[in-house]
């Protein structure tokens, strides 16, 4: 059985609740995600020795995701990558994306995936996040229902 906890972590600029989950199997393997951009924080296991360590990296306090950071753990998107001056064209309409690469949109934007709130639900086995990216949030058109599952197991898999 996966043990679930969630605890506070903090609040965004507007003081919107950031939650950090903490998923735990039997063997001690245990991973940690938050619901601000959907961050893996840290996942601990043991090495062959038995001694424990994070093998992610990232920060150990949310100050360092809310800073300007290279998406340590991140959920990016709407595009993982960058986009060459900013714009594509789809269906003969050209779309103007939010530039902060330059004169490029990389990852998503000025407010890409990885620094939104994700609605999270636990399930029996870890979490699952979901999140609505409107149509024309950082410039993209349609709307997008995206979910994203976290899931520990007792052969020690997170996927």
């Amino acid at each position: 059985m996966i043990e679930i906890k969630q605890e506070r972590w903090g609040a965004d600029a507007s003081g919107e609740f950031i939650a950090l989950y903490t998923l735990r199997n039997g063997a001690g393997i245990e991973a940690q995600i938050t619901n601000y951009g959907g961050h893996l924080v840290s996942l601990k296991t043991p090495d062959r020795a038995g001694k424990t360590g994070d093998i992610v990296l990232g920060f150990d306090r949310l100050a360092g995701y809310l800073a300007k950071n290279p998406f340590f753990g991140a959920l990016v998107g709407r595009y993982a990558n960058r986009i060459a001056n900013g714009e594509f064209a789809l269906n003969g309409t050209k779309y103007r994306l939010a530039k902060n690469n330059g004169e490029n949109a990389l990852h998503g934007g000025l407010v890409g995936f990885d620094k939104v709130l994700w609605a999270v639900s636990e399930m029996e086995d870890g979490l699952e996040l979901r999140y609505l990216s409107k149509d024309g949030e950082e410039g993209y058109p349609g709307n997008l229902s995206v979910v994203a599952r976290y899931l520990l197991n007792e052969q020690n898999e997170l996927t």
